[in-house]
């Protein structure tokens, strides 16, 4: 999901009708072309001709009637309107304006080039390293806190609320429908938020302050971790229920490499008892720092080089910078097979390829050996192109070590890096169809 879609994404549905045609312009900022649309409104990415910067406006969907769910939309409206200005931190998308068009309200904020939502980082096939996900979730709490500290609960957060930008950066979006100490517009009738991401006490309708927040971005921390929600139900009703009653899964029994210390800080944010959470996001942001110097003192420094210097001498990485190389390093992890053991199957559906760093691997199908690949080869590149099915199977032959690569973290890397791997995926195909060409010609 993109920024634009998490800004247009809200918790009401009114049956509204969206504008059929993008408008030339919103008030003095001239439409490019539309990149989202949610319940409330529909987004455009924009240009602002005074400042000379892209944006994007949020324009809200007309209406005429006076329902609770119109009424909500206005108070959204009305919410972001009043926090123009209000938060600049370098975690939080600003807003940097609203007005009204024609009777239609809009929000303009920063435009994230290229920014990708949490969201894309929470399946099982997709999960960025343990370290990277403390990292993120610790600016992640100290935005709050600077939010907090101004008297703004944001009341939504989820993993589509929040961006991780190309360099690797995050920002909060959404404040639509936050508490602001000092406004009495943000009271949504009825009860607002996502269900999965919802403390007990917003569940329950009780009255909120920071510690909500704290609790949803533990379990924004807690899928992407392990690549499911804290809790999941069919229905709302259970659902909500279970939000309020039960207790996670450990998240060591989903997976076992999480530390035990990084279990103990999810556990506590996720606290039934707002009072046995952290305090604040900065108690937050303490205790996840210790976790990542604790992550860092345990991978070794020598190792990293040692995986650097295997990599650079492998046939695949010969065109490669050595900061490419490096930002590969950190889209991938590395992999021990066994011989005989199967790295995939027909039918796996997912966004991995590899990198054979030593060893070999066969390919077969429909039971027959239709080929080989050795160190510095790389197959299931096919994956980088969406919803691609595998039609093979690939066992090792030997010990095997590989570098798995998962291209959804890959997109993250610099442009430079990204096109040096489709003129590699491009080379190995020619290869392969060469050698497939000869094996013909010499049977």
């Amino acid at each position: 999901m993109t920024q634009q879609n998490a800004l247009a994404e809200t918790q009401t549905e009114p049956m509204l009708a969206p504008p059929a045609l993008a408008p030339e312009r919103i008030g003095k900022y001239y439409v490019i072309h539309e990149v989202g649309r949610g319940s409330t409104g529909t987004v455009y990415l924009s240009h602002d001709p005074f400042y000379g910067r892209d944006v994007a406006i949020k324009f809200y969907h007309a209406t005429n009637t006076d329902d609770a769910e119109s009424r909500n939309a206005r108070r959204m409206f009305l919410g972001e309107a009043h926090m123009v200005g209000k938060l600049q931190h370098p975690n939080i998308v600003p807003i940097y304006d609203a007005g009204e068009e024609d009777g239609r309200r809009y929000v303009v904020t920063e435009h994230v080039h290229g920014a990708r939502t949490l969201s894309a980082y929470t399946r099982p096939g997709s999960l960025l390293p343990i370290d990277q996900v403390v990292n993120i979730v610790y600016k992640c709490a100290k935005a709050l806190h600077y939010a907090h500290s101004r008297g703004v609960v944001h009341r939504d957060i989820k993993p589509s609320n929040i961006l991780l930008t190309q360099d690797g950066d995050v920002r909060i979006v959404d404040f639509g429908i936050a508490l602001v100490s000092d406004s009495d517009i943000s009271r949504l009738e009825g009860v607002a938020g996502s269900p999965a991401y919802m403390s007990p006490e917003q569940v329950q309708g009780h009255d909120l302050d920071s510690r909500s927040d704290i609790y949803s971005l533990g379990a924004v921390m807690y899928e992407m971790l392990c690549g499911h929600r804290p809790f999941r139900a069919g229905a709302l009703g259970k659902l909500l229920r279970q939000v309020v009653q039960a207790t996670p899964e450990p998240l060591r029994q989903v997976r076992p490499e999480i530390p035990e210390e990084l279990e103990a800080v999810v556990h506590r944010a996720l606290e039934k008892e707002p009072g046995k959470r952290y305090r604040n996001g900065a108690e937050f942001a303490a205790d996840l720092t210790r976790v990542h110097q604790q992550l860092r003192s345990s991978q070794s420094d020598m190792d990293d080089e040692e995986r650097f210097a295997v990599l650079r001498r492998l046939r695949f990485f010969h065109d490669f910078s050595h900061a490419e190389i490096r930002e590969v390093m950190k889209a991938g992890c590395w992999m021990e097979c066994q011989p005989g053991e199967a790295v995939l199957r027909p039918g796996d559906t997912d966004d991995r390829f590899y990198v054979v760093v030593s060893g070999r691997v066969r390919v077969g199908r429909g039971g027959e050996v239709v080929g080989r690949i050795e160190n510095g080869g790389c197959f299931g590149e096919a994956a980088f192109a969406e919803g691609s099915r595998r039609d093979t199977v690939i066992e090792a032959e030997g010990p095997l070590t590989l570098l798995k690569v998962t291209a959804t973290l890959l997109e993250q890397a610099s442009i430079s890096c990204q096109l040096r791997f489709h003129k590699v995926f491009l080379r190995e195909l020619i290869g392969r169809l060469q050698r497939g060409k000869k094996k013909v010609d010499s049977g």
